[in-house]
C-alpha cells in the first residue's frame, strides 16, 4: 500500500450531516448507528464553576490520573498521560522515534496509518520498527495477545477494550517501547468531552507530555473523567446492558439475512449481500450505518438507544 493511498483513505463513522442533506429530515429524526459510541452515556455532572473559568487544576489532574490507574489496574511502574482524546495521542506517537517501517494489520482504524505516514513512516510488515494493534480491533473485534507485541515500538489501542476488561494488555505497559491507549468517549458515551489516555513507561510518557504541552485536558473533562472512572457500579451495569443489546441487535439482523462477522458489544460487524443497498435502505428510514470502501459486504452498526429500537425495527 502506498503512502499516498493510505493518507487519502480516511473514512470514518459519523457524517450524519451529509446523510441528512441527501435523505432529508432533521438530526432529531435520525438514529445514528454509524459509530461505536455507547448510546446511554455516563450522566453529566454539575461542573464546578472554576473548571470553566480557570486553567486546569493540578489537583484535578492528579485525581483523574489516580482514578484511571485504579480503574485500569495500571502497573505501579507505568505512567499515565491524559490528553484531549486518543486521536491527539495517535497523531503524536509517530514522532517519538525516527521514522522507519510500521506494521498496522488491516482492516483497522485508519488514523494510525495516516499519523505514521504523515511523519514519514513506511507501511510494512517486514521487520518493522513499530507495530500498531487495535485491541479489540475496529471493525472486526479481533483480540490480540502478548505474543503479538513484537516491535521495538508497539502501540496497543484499547479504545474499545472497556467492554472486555479481562482482555486488556495494560499489565505490559511498563515495558520499554510499549504504549497502551485508552479512549473515554466510547464506553462512557461522551466523545464530545475529548478525553483519552496513554499508559507507558515513565520515559515514554514524559516525551509524549512534552509534545502535548501544558493544560492539554480541559477542566470539565478532568472533573467528569475522574467521577466516571470511580463509578464501578455504573461500569458493571453498562457492560451487562451492552451485552444484552448486542445480542438483541444480532437477532434483528439475522432475521433479515445478515450474518455476524465480528465486532464488540459497542458495535457489530455484519456480512450482508450488498452493504451499500443496506445502508441506502436504512437511510431512507433515517437510520445511519457504516460501510467500508474495502468491502462490498461489511455493514457495521452501533447500538440503538433504548427509545430507538422501534425506529430501527421499522427501518428493517
Amino acid at each position: 500500500m502506498s503512502s499516498s493511498s493510505t493518507s487519502k483513505a480516511r473514512d470514518h463513522g459519523g457524517g450524519l450531516d451529509a446523510a441528512i442533506a441527501r435523505w432529508g429530515g432533521a438530526r432529531r429524526d435520525w438514529v445514528d448507528l454509524s459509530t461505536g459510541i455507547n448510546p446511554v452515556s455516563y450522566p453529566l455532572a454539575d461542573f464546578p464553576h472554576y473548571s470553566w473559568t480557570s486553567l486546569p487544576d493540578r489537583n484535578a489532574q492528579t485525581d483523574l490520573l489516580s482514578s484511571a490507574r485504579h480503574f485500569w489496574n495500571v502497573p505501579d511502574d507505568a505512567a499515565i498521560l491524559a490528553a484531549p482524546g486518543a486521536s491527539a495521542l495517535i497523531a503524536r506517537i509517530p514522532a517519538l522515534t525516527d521514522a522507519g517501517r510500521v506494521d498496522i494489520p488491516t482492516p483497522t482504524y485508519n488514523e494510525h496509518a495516516a499519523a505514521f505516514v504523515a511523519q514519514g513512516w513506511a507501511l510494512s510488515d517486514q521487520s518493522p520498527e513499530a507495530r500498531v494493534l487495535v485491541h479489540p480491533n475496529n471493525p472486526t473485534g479481533k483480540l490480540w495477545n502478548e505474543a503479538d507485541l513484537t516491535a521495538p515500538l508497539t502501540v496497543v489501542d484499547e479504545s474499545f477494550c472497556d467492554v472486555t476488561p479481562d482482555a486488556s494488555l495494560v499489565h505490559t505497559a511498563s515495558e520499554s517501547g510499549r504504549i497502551i491507549l485508552k479512549s473515554f468517549g466510547k464506553f462512557w458515551g461522551l466523545a464530545g468531552i475529548r478525553l483519552g489516555f496513554a499508559i507507558a513507561h515513565p520515559d515514554t510518557i514524559s516525551r509524549l507530555s512534552d509534545l502535548s504541552g501544558p493544560w492539554a485536558v480541559s477542566g470539565p473533562a478532568l472533573h467528569l473523567g475522574a467521577k466516571a472512572l470511580q463509578d464501578r457500579t455504573w461500569a458493571d451495569a453498562t457492560r451487562q446492558r451492552l451485552t444484552e443489546d448486542a445480542a438483541r441487535l444480532d437477532a434483528l439482523i439475522a432475521e433479515k439475512g445478515g450474518k455476524l462477522a465480528g465486532g464488540t458489544s459497542l458495535f457489530r460487524l455484519y456480512s450482508v449481500d450488498n452493504a451499500t443497498s443496506w445502508q441506502n435502505q436504512l437511510a431512507q428510514h433515517h437510520v445511519w450505518s457504516r460501510i467500508f470502501p474495502y468491502s462490498k459486504t461489511f455493514l457495521r452498526l452501533g447500538l440503538p438507544a433504548p427509545d430507538q429500537w422501534a425506529h430501527l425495527e421499522q427501518a428493517l
